[in-house]
């Protein structure tokens, strides 16, 4: 796979690239300059999951805030910059694990050089950073529009630019909220370079369909042995973007850790408020630090054959439902006590360390 031969890269005490860990970002949606409210979200995405967090950095505020914010939170800090080379050194110097750039509107040669110095005495890498709202109009017209060949091209060009001043600390990033130029450029991009990929659909969308776009996009380029580091990238809270990443690297094999719940769909036979229920079990389960899969089921008399490939699973029935364990009913249970008795015999497995509290894939 490409993620096992590229390069390794140190992000504060993170590494990735060279087959490490896919390591999961999200990026807050504060004021970076309020540093409460910055600290806040971070803390929340941290324990949901989030493994490095960027902020986006348009005022020396912003840039001066990052020192307190780093010094509160326990993941790597990624600084945004656009435009202003000043705020790409100030950002280094207060602190940031990294930095995003785009070499192509920092400026002149000398201002980018500027960045990369200060980069260098600090040995942070940098993301160079390329999508297809922000491509070359030379580069439109030379591919007739937006295409993955141009996506490419943009991007190393922009990395022989670091590497003309002499610095090979990089991550690489071209994003496309269409999914398949995107899956191709990253294809094409993953031949020719063995810098680590930052990889994701950009401008998803909303939860509903950006997950959908996010899912279909990442799933293509993940499953080519492309991505070193991932993003969701959706219109609503970063938290979501956390979850939805967890479940993308767990549905593709890449991670462990966490409980999946599957549940079915439902029919005529279903005899509870199946979709609650089970809306209401994936709730319950956020807390539960095991790798196991729960059912979720809406009838007894397929329910249980259905679960037998959930380590754990509840089945409902009219007024009452199953508690179903290794595929076996292991007792009858009153409908309005299914989801206490589920949690119950979660937190007993917690408590008798029979499953492991999950490992990560690389």
């Amino acid at each position: 796979m490409y993620r096992d031969h590229t390069r390794k890269i140190q992000i504060g005490d993170v590494t990735i690239g060279g087959g490490s860990p896919i390591r999961i970002q999200s990026m807050t949606n504060t004021k970076t300059e309020d540093v409460e409210a910055t600290v806040e979200q971070i803390l929340a995405l941290e324990k949901a999951g989030c493994e490095i967090i960027r902020c986006t950095v348009p005022t020396m505020e912003a840039a001066e805030a990052l020192r307190s914010i780093k010094e509160r939170i326990h993941i790597p800090l990624v600084a945004d910059i656009h435009f202003d080379y000043r705020l790409a050194i100030a950002a280094i110097e207060n602190g940031a694990d990294k930095i995003r750039i785009n070499p192509g509107n920092i400026g002149s040669s000398e201002r980018i050089r500027a960045v990369v110095e200060a980069a260098r005495q600090k040995n942070i890498p940098i993301r160079v950073g390329v999508n297809s709202g922000s491509l070359e109009k030379e580069l439109v017209e030379k591919y007739h529009g937006v295409t993955a060949e141009g996506l490419v091209e943009s991007a190393l060009d922009k990395v022989h630019i670091i590497e003309s001043f002499g610095y090979e600390n990089m991550v690489i990033s071209i994003k496309s909220s269409n999914v398949p130029v995107c899956a191709e450029a990253h294809r094409l991009l993953a031949e020719r370079t063995d810098y680590p990929l930052h990889v994701g659909i950009t401008e998803a969308g909303t939860l509903w369909s950006g997950n959908i776009k996010s899912a279909a996009g990442l799933g293509l380029i993940l499953g080519l042995g492309i991505g070193d580091t991932i993003r969701v990238s959706l219109t609503g809270s970063p938290l979501e973007e956390i979850r939805s990443a967890k479940m993308i690297l767990r549905t593709m094999g890449l991670r462990k850790g966490g409980v999946e719940v599957i549940s079915c769909p439902t029919c005529g036979r279903t005899q509870i408020d199946l979709i609650g229920l089970a809306n209401r079990v994936e709730e319950m389960v956020q807390d539960i630090p095991l790798d196991i899969k729960v059912a979720v089921m809406g009838c007894v008399v397929n329910g249980p054959g259905e679960a037998k490939e959930a380590d754990i699973g509840i089945a409902g029935g009219i007024g009452e439902g199953l508690l179903i364990k290794g595929g076996q009913v292991i007792r009858k249970i009153p409908e309005e006590q299914l989801l206490e008795a589920l949690r119950k015999e979660l937190l007993m497995m917690v408590q008798d360390n029979k499953y492991d509290k999950g490992t990560i894939l690389s």
